[in-house]
């Protein structure tokens, strides 16, 4: 690109800018008599906007994490039955992107937990896939009715306070299952001294995932801010915050699981070895 047509391309860019700038200042706020206060408080507890599943009144992440879901299962059956017998040697472009994430989430079973790591990895696998795809789901905008007829964007599973406990407490008991088939009940004493550990797991996903979707709201409630700017706030906090609390809960898991199930020396084989020596 020559210097006359990037100084172009950076003078249309600057204009376009200022335009919006002019027009974020003159017009107002649209927001229909809801206050900054409402909004974001109805984006926490969903107690105005709920939409209706089957007769009963629910969260809408209730409805999106059931689509999630749905996604995940019919993909993972379509890849079982279509795409797996037709695996090659030499990989091709998705047998490589599938065999990739895989593998990803098989090493950092492995590394962590060196003796106990199929189910691990089964399951850390499996957790990171819905946190990471749950997360990009409020990309989609896909729309659902209120009770009170108004239309609502589906946000993330994982946004409601409840998935984000349900995702912590489900680590946390394969963390205790760990211990259990690794020492027994020594290893389930072990994992019960981290009491914190659902908790922090939970409130850190749930934070994370909730603080981008505040701040989307934020920037969507103020029409001087609602130019080509939530786009750009919209995908970053949503892909920095799949990617991270994805590597997040799955490494902690994979540590601590490591840890409990790791076996503990007997204190009579070194009791027989101190012997010896002596």
């Amino acid at each position: 690109m020559s210097k006359k047509r990037r100084m172009l391309f950076i003078s249309v860019w600057l204009l376009c800018a200022a335009a919006f700038l002019v027009s974020a200042l003159l017009l107002k706020s649209q927001t229909g008599g809801e206050s900054v206060k409402e909004t974001m408080r109805d984006a926490v507890l969903h107690e105005s906007n709920r939409i209706s599943f089957f007769g009963f009144s629910v969260n809408p992440a209730v409805v999106s994490a059931y689509t999630v879901t749905a996604i995940l299962l019919l993909f993972a059956l379509f890849v079982r039955v279509f795409a797996v017998p037709r695996f090659k040697s030499i990989p091709g472009r998705f047998q490589m992107l599938l065999e990739q994430a895989v593998g990803f989430f098989d090493n950092l079973a492995k590394g962590n937990s060196p003796h106990k790591n199929r189910f691990l990895g089964a399951y850390v696998f499996t957790a990171g896939s819905y946190i990471c795809l749950g997360t990009f789901f409020e990309l989609l905008g896909l729309q659902g009715v209120t009770t009170g007829g108004a239309s609502i964007s589906l946000p993330a599973p994982l946004s409601d306070i409840n998935a984000a406990i349900a995702m912590g407490v489900t680590s946390y008991l394969i963390i205790l299952s760990g211990g259990l088939s690794g020492n027994g009940i020594k290893g389930v004493f072990s994992a019960l001294k981290e009491f914190s550990l659902p908790i922090s797991m939970s409130f850190r996903l749930f934070g994370a995932l909730l603080s981008g979707l505040l701040v989307t709201e934020l920037v969507y409630y103020y029409v001087g801010l609602s130019f080509v700017l939530p786009v750009f706030v919209g995908v970053m906090f949503t892909a920095l915050h799949a990617l991270i609390q994805t590597y997040v809960l799955t490494m902690l898991t994979a540590v601590f699981y490591g840890e409990v199930s790791e076996k503990t020396p007997k204190r009579q084989k070194e009791k027989k070895v101190r012997r010896k020596k002596s």
